[in-house]
Order: C-alpha cells, then sequence, then structure tokens
C-alpha cells in the first residue's frame, strides 16, 4: 500500500522540478524577447522563442517608450495524469527601448540635463 503512494509523491515531485524548470525557461525567453525589441531587432519573437519551451506563444506589444514580451507554454503532468493536472506557466518582461531617444533635442541637451550645478 505504502509503495504506490511512495511513486506517486516521486512523480508529482519530479513534475514540480519539470515544471519550476519549464517557469525558469520562460522567464528567460521574455528576457531575452524584450532586450531584443528594446534594441529593435525584428526577430525579437524569434528569439524569444527558441528560448522558450516547447509549444511557448509569444507576444511583444511596443509602446512609445518601452516593450513588454510575454511567454505563455503548457506544462502537462508525466503519464496518464498529463491532461489532468496541465498547467500554463507564463512570464512576462518590460524594457526600454534603446532605438528611440526620447526627451533628446540635440545640442547641449545630450551633453547632460541642461541645469546649472548645485553650488
Amino acid at each position: 500500500m505504502a509503495l504506490p503512494a511512495l511513486v506517486l509523491l516521486a512523480a508529482m515531485l519530479i513534475w514540480g522540478v519539470l515544471a519550476a524548470a519549464a517557469q525558469i525557461r520562460c522567464v528567460d525567453a521574455a528576457r531575452v524577447g524584450a532586450r531584443a525589441a528594446a534594441r529593435g531587432e525584428t526577430d525579437a519573437a524569434e528569439l524569444a522563442r527558441a528560448a522558450a519551451p516547447p509549444g511557448a506563444q509569444v507576444r511583444v506589444a511596443m509602446a512609445a517608450e518601452v516593450v513588454r514580451v510575454e511567454v505563455d507554454a503548457p506544462c502537462g503532468a508525466p503519464g496518464r495524469l498529463g491532461g489532468l493536472l496541465a498547467v500554463r506557466l507564463g512570464a512576462t518582461a518590460v524594457a526600454a527601448r534603446e532605438d528611440t531617444l526620447v526627451g533628446v533635442t540635440g545640442g547641449a541637451g545630450i551633453a547632460g540635463g541642461g541645469g546649472s550645478w548645485p553650488t
């Protein structure tokens, strides 16, 4: 009676470790995609998809000053419990856009804030 319970416990613990690893891959993929999109790279979604777990969906949203990358991936349990205990993992990363200069008018504004030094 105790052996099947231990096997089930071990399977659930292994599934938990695999789900945690997939979550870390989602976080890394969102970060990679956000950094690439912030630099203005056109293949940011493909880079994020390559770093994400299999079957992941990647969405890139560009705003005026920031980019937002969302990664969602399914994570099924091992064996016959896969459909019953499946969870969705996801991560979001936001980065300031580097391909646009906001608030820079040229001339002296590039060198500093334009104000006087405190005395």
